[in-house]
């Protein structure tokens, strides 16, 4: 199974950040295949979004070291999902296999990638975000402060796509759900002319993202929990 993470980061002030990584299988990326029709996903399936998600991410080793010890830790675990989620509506694009959300992916513009306090209120993702609690978004604020840094200086003065998630619920993995919501974004770089980011804690992931066109700009260990993390881009193709 692919794993496909960014963390929500809330800070309270407008330089603050909210990042999320993903879980998924990736298949051929063959990009003749038929995409089929893809769903659009709404405010409505919001509490659809945190139950797939929490399974999509059972076995994720950097959500489990950022969480350990959390109480109520269900409820947080789905608002942590949901928080990007909602916040990629309002600025970016959320998509899923269809109605049932056996999968989806969420991505906002570069521009748009800092989740600023006043861009949570105004997405609505601040009220998910609050149920996270303070003690693990003060732990995710440390584990995750490289990130924005360093997408910032590999991205500068580059016109991209950031990929702050792609999932699928466990039963319906192995089934080229995760390749179909990656190919959306990928058709979507070439016709625009945009670069695509993303991050990832594992490096068998790696080597699937190679293989639909993306590069390492940088390997880094996350601070606080000694993990590995590669930041990736893909360049448009013409």
């Amino acid at each position: 199974m692919h794993l496909f993470l960014t963390l929500p980061i809330i800070r309270s002030n407008e330089k603050g950040v909210c990042k999320v990584r993903m879980k998924n299988r990736l298949e051929s990326p063959d990009m003749s295949n038929q995409m089929g029709t893809l769903y659009t996903v709404r405010k409505k399936d919001m509490p659809k979004v945190g139950a797939v998600l929490v399974d999509a991410f059972r076995n994720d080793r950097v959500w489990k070291r950022l969480f350990d010890g959390e109480s109520r830790s269900d409820r947080k675990y789905r608002a942590f999902f949901q928080t990007p989620v909602r916040y990629c509506m309002k600025f970016g694009e959320v998509y899923g296999i269809s109605e049932n959300l056996e999968g989806l992916a969420a991505w906002v513009p570069g521009d748009l990638a800092d989740m600023t306090l006043w861009r949570l209120v105004r997405s609505g993702a601040l009220r998910y975000g609050i149920k996270m609690g303070s003690k693990p978004v003060r732990k995710m604020k440390r584990v995750l402060k490289p990130l924005p840094e360093d997408r910032k200086e590999i991205m500068k003065r580059k016109s991209y796509l950031y990929l702050v998630m792609i999932g699928v619920e466990s039963k319906y993995q192995g089934q080229g759900f995760g390749g179909r919501l990656l190919r959306k974004l990928i058709e979507k770089s070439d016709r625009e002319g945009m670069a695509l980011y993303l991050e990832t804690e594992t490096e068998e992931y790696v080597h699937l993202y190679e293989r639909f066109g993306f590069k390492t700009a940088k390997r880094i260990t996350l601070p606080v929990i000694r993990l590995p993390m590669w930041e990736m881009v893909r360049e448009p193709e013409a």
